[in-house]
């Protein structure tokens, strides 16, 4: 990899399916592989290649009754992290976006920097994290909410707990390395930190929609570049 840095991004941005070929294992990963739309699954779900008019509603798209209370409100928000990370897409970067929320008014917005920094830390909550704490005592984030594209990663989680963030609100869940329940429940296991209460589900379709138009593009900074000219883009989700 250039310059002997580890590009860490695939720990946040997959919703769905293994990372990484079915003949590599735990025992001979290495942190510089990375995930490729061949070997990428965003369905996120069994029923999501082929939809009809008697298949129920995937679960993943029930929202929580506390998320239903005010719909409206918690969509207005996470809209936009969705238009944050549209942004990211333009700029061939991974779209995985975030707004930190306090007192009603968004104060603080993140997007995915790992891609083009190859710094494998410079998720998009980290940088939002950064923004807030530039204006705002660390004390206030126990009165502020995120809303991300895509469920934190085990390392955003953690450090969203130890910040003591209120609540944290994302689209698709991270099935290989999320750390709001889809592999670790990092948010609320019993530690030190009071824990925080997530919620998934909101705008899930846009949020796994935004990875897929990322991972049929050719990106330069990859390890080994794969040419995806062949690649078609599926629009169901």
């Amino acid at each position: 990899m250039k310059q002997n840095v580890v590009k860490m991004d695939f720990l946040q941005d997959s919703p769905g399916g293994s990372l990484f070929s079915p003949s590599t294992t735990a025992t001979n990963r290495k942190l510089g592989d990375l995930p490729d739309s061949s070997i990428l699954d965003f369905s996120d779900s069994d029923d999501m290649a082929t939809t009809s008019a008697s298949t129920p509603i995937n679960d993943k798209d029930k929202l929580d009754p506390e998320v239903l209370k005010n719909l409206e409100l918690h969509q207005g928000f996470m809209r936009q992290a969705i238009n944050v990370a549209e942004e990211a897409l333009a700029g061939g970067e991974t779209p995985v976006a975030c707004v930190l929320v306090l007192d009603g008014e968004v104060v603080a917005r993140g997007m995915n920097d790992t891609n083009r920094s190859l710094n494998g830390t410079r998720h998009a909550e980290f940088l939002a994290l950064a923004q807030f704490l530039s204006q705002f005592s660390i004390s206030r984030l126990r009165e502020t909410d995120l809303y991300v594209t895509v469920e934190p990663c085990i390392m955003c989680a953690s450090a969203l707990r130890q910040y003591g963030i209120r609540c944290v609100y994302y689209g698709c869940g991270n099935d290989r390395f999320g750390g709001n329940g889809s592999v670790l429940a990092v948010h609320s296991d019993k530690g030190l930190e009071e824990g925080y209460p997530s919620y998934g589900g909101i705008f899930r379709k846009e949020a796994i929609m935004l990875l897929r138009r990322f991972y049929i593009q050719e990106n330069e900074n990859a390890p080994n570049p794969r040419t995806k000219g062949n690649r078609e883009l599926k629009p169901v989700v």
